[in-house]
């Protein structure tokens, strides 16, 4: 996985070290990672522009939020995900790549914390 640290390494090895919450994007395949603390992005549209990729391109990755208390997933699912139709099946299969993808960086980065997903975007699961 390539692990994209803004605006260093040295800033977000001292975050996670600090215990900070910290933004993180993870491409629906797990190949790149974006992550910075949280004062210094503000948000995951923002920290996709500040290391340079195109902040349209946010509906590509997994948005979390975490510290060491656990992971805040941003459920959303493009509607394109996958080229599936079927809301229902999209959503599944965008619940279950996004639980394994965003487990696999969370080890990479040391940080083996639990995934919520936050009251506010379960509305969708209801689907499921």
């Amino acid at each position: 996985m390539n692990i994209i640290k803004y605006p260093s390494a040295q800033a977000v090895d001292e975050a996670i070290r600090s215990h900070e919450p910290l933004l993180a994007l993870i491409s629906f395949d797990g190949g790149t990672m974006l992550i910075s603390h949280v004062d210094e992005a503000v948000e995951h549209h923002i920290l996709l522009a500040k290391v340079g990729f195109s902040s349209s391109d946010i509906d590509k990755y997994f948005r979390i939020v975490l510290d060491d208390d656990g992971a805040d997933w941003t459920f959303i699912c493009p509607p394109d995900y996958k080229n599936i139709f079927d809301k229902t099946r999209r959503i599944s299969e965008f619940y279950k790549d996004g639980f394994n993808v965003i487990s696999s960086a969370l080890l990479e980065i040391g940080m083996p914390v639990g995934i919520n997903i936050p009251k506010r975007y379960r509305r969708h699961l209801m689907d499921i």
